[in-house]
């Protein structure tokens, strides 16, 4: 693409939804997992909280370490379902720019 067509592209309204859904996701997606990444090695340095023991000889820090195993399939499971809203989206946005591109010429 040349950079009228880049231009065009970023002028579109479907362009700019396109941005707004993937920072409206990205970024609160990105901040939890980061929260509950560091939440693991921050918990168990500082606090007794994850030695409670749950059953047996389990106890929270390894359930809180699985649960991050599930939680990176679910965040990657929400990503893939909306990328897939997202490449609709930039479909729309190509042809958008190819009819404006033609109307220009």
């Amino acid at each position: 693409m040349s950079v009228n067509q880049w231009e065009r592209a970023a002028q579109t309204s479907a362009f700019h939804e396109l941005m707004r859904s993937k920072r409206n996701f990205i970024i609160p997606a990105t901040i939890f997992f980061m929260a509950f990444y560091f939440g693991l090695p921050t918990l168990a340095a500082f606090t007794d909280l994850l030695d409670v023991q749950v059953i047996g000889v389990l106890s929270l820090a390894y359930i809180y370490a699985f649960a991050q195993f599930a939680m990176t399939w679910i965040l990657c499971h929400l990503y893939l379902s909306r990328a897939n809203r997202w490449d609709d989206i930039v479909e729309r946005i190509k042809r958008e720019t190819a009819r404006k591109g033609a109307e220009s010429q």
